[in-house]
C-alpha cells in the first residue's frame, strides 16, 4: 500500500511539472491554431459581426475566373505575392553552400579562431530592426554605403557609373533583400550545425583516405559530404519552412512590400489584410495556405529527400 501511495504522489507531481507547459500549449499555441481555422469561413472587419461564408476565402484566395476568353486569378495580389516569396527562397541553396563553406574554414586549427567564430555568429543575434535599419541605410540611393562605394569606384577607374536604387528599384529590390539575407544567414546558426557536424566525422576516414592518395576533394565528396548529410537535410528542411514564413521584417522596415508589391510576402500580405485592410477572415485562409503548402512541402521532403541521408555512421 505505501508503495502504490508513493506511485500515486509521483504520478500526481509529474502532472503538475508539466502542467504549466501543457496551460502553455494549450492557451498560446492550439487555441489560436482552431481559433484561426474557425476565422478563416468567415467574412469579419473586426468592427462589426462575424458572418459565416463556407470555402468562399479559399475560392477567392486561389479560384480564377474567365475574362475575354482568358482565365484571370481572382485575387492576383496573392499570387504575386506567393511569386515575390518563392524568388526570394531561391537564395536558400547558397545561404546553405556558403555556410557550410564557412563551417568548414572555421573547424580549422587556427589561432584566435573562437573570434572569427563569434564574428560570423554576431548578425544572427543582433535585433533583427537594427540589422534592416543598417541595411536600409547601406542600401540609401542619395547617401548610402554601397553607392558612395561605387560613386568612388568609378572616379578611381575613370569610368562613368550610376547609383543604383536597390530599394526603389522592382528590378533591384528583391535582389537587395536576398543579399541582405545572405548575409544574416551564412553564419548563423547553420554554420554552427555544420561545425558540430563536422566535428563529429572520424578523423581516422581522412587520414585513411590520405594514404589512399585521396585530394581534398574527394576527402569532401567521399567522406564529408555523405557523413553531414543528416545535418544538411535538416537545414535544408528548416530553411524552406523559414523562407515561406520569412520576408515579413525586412517589408514593413525597409520597403513597404514596394516598390510596386515586387517585395510583399506571403507573410507581409497577411499583416495587410489583418492591420491595415481589417480582412480577418480572408487573412486566415492565406495563413491556412502557407500551413498547407509548408507541411505538404516538409512531408514530401521528409518521405523522399530523406531516403538519400545517410544515418548509419550515427
Amino acid at each position: 500500500m505505501a508503495g502504490l501511495k508513493s506511485l500515486k504522489h509521483e504520478t500526481i507531481a509529474s502532472y503538475l511539472f508539466i502542467l504549466p507547459n501543457f496551460l502553455g500549449f494549450v492557451i498560446f499555441i492550439l487555441v489560436p491554431v482552431i481559433f484561426s481555422l474557425i476565422l478563416s469561413f468567415v467574412r469579419w472587419d473586426i468592427l462589426t459581426p462575424p458572418s459565416f461564408v463556407g470555402f468562399s476565402n479559399f475560392v477567392k484566395l486561389l479560384g480564377f475566373h474567365s475574362v475575354a476568353g482568358r482565365w484571370v486569378a481572382n485575387d492576383p495580389l496573392f499570387w504575386k505575392c506567393l511569386g515575390n516569396t518563392l524568388f526570394l527562397m531561391m537564395i536558400i541553396p547558397i545561404e546553405i553552400m556558403v555556410a557550410l563553406g564557412l563551417a568548414v574554414a572555421m573547424n580549422q586549427k587556427i589561432k584566435n579562431m573562437a573570434l572569427f567564430r563569434t564574428f560570423y555568429f554576431l548578425p544572427t543575434i543582433t535585433n533583427g530592426v537594427a540589422i534592416c535599419l543598417l541595411w536600409a541605410w547601406i542600401y540609401n540611393y542619395d547617401f548610402g554605403l554601397l553607392n558612395s562605394l561605387i560613386i568612388k569606384m568609378g572616379t578611381f577607374l575613370n569610368i562613368s557609373v550610376t547609383k543604383i536604387p536597390w530599394l526603389t528599384s522592382v528590378k533591384w529590390a528583391k535582389p537587395s533583400l536576398m543579399l541582405m539575407g545572405l548575409w544574416i544567414m551564412m553564419g548563423g546558426y547553420n554554420m554552427i550545425l555544420f561545425m558540430a557536424a563536422l566535428q563529429n566525422v572520424p578523423r581516422e576516414l581522412y587520414e585513411a583516405a590520405s594514404i589512399d592518395g585521396a585530394n581534398g576533394w574527394q576527402r569532401f565528396w567521399s567522406i564529408t559530404w555523405p557523413m553531414i548529410s543528416p545535418t544538411t537535410f535538416f537545414i535544408g528542411v528548416m530553411a524552406v519552412i523559414g523562407g515561406f514564413q520569412g520576408g515579413f521584417m525586412q517589408a514593413y522596415i525597409m520597403t513597404g512590400g514596394g516598390p510596386e508589391r515586387s517585395t510583399t510576402t506571403l507573410g507581409y500580405l497577411i499583416y495587410n489584410h489583418l492591420y491595415s485592410w481589417q480582412h480577418a477572415g480572408y487573412a486566415a485562409s492565406i495563413a491556412w495556405f502557407m500551413f498547407i503548402v509548408i507541411f505538404l512541402v516538409t512531408f514530401f521532403n521528409w518521405k523522399f529527400g530523406g531516403k538519400r541521408v545517410q544515418y548509419s555512421h550515427y
